[in-house]
C-alpha cells in the first residue's frame, strides 16, 4: 500500500501512511476545507444555511 500524500510504502505504525508527518498534512488538510464532499441537492445548503443562522440567533454576545 503506497502513502496517500507522498506514494512511498506505509509503515504499520502510521498506516495508510508512511510516516507521522504524512499523517498529519493530511490531517491538516481536514482542518483547512481542502477535503470536503459536494452536495448535489440545493435544499442541503438552504437547510445547513438556517441551521447556521438559527444557532448564531441563539449565541450569547
Amino acid at each position: 500500500m503506497a502513502c496517500p500524500i507522498c506514494k512511498k510504502p506505509t509503515l504499520t505504525e502510521f498506516r495508510p501512511f508512511c510516516s507521522k508527518r504524512c499523517a498529519d498534512i493530511d490531517l491538516g488538510k481536514w482542518f483547512s476545507g481542502s477535503y470536503a464532499i459536494p452536495a448535489d441537492d440545493p435544499e442541503d445548503a438552504d437547510d445547513l444555511e438556517s441551521q447556521l443562522r438559527q444557532a448564531d440567533l441563539n449565541k450569547p454576545h
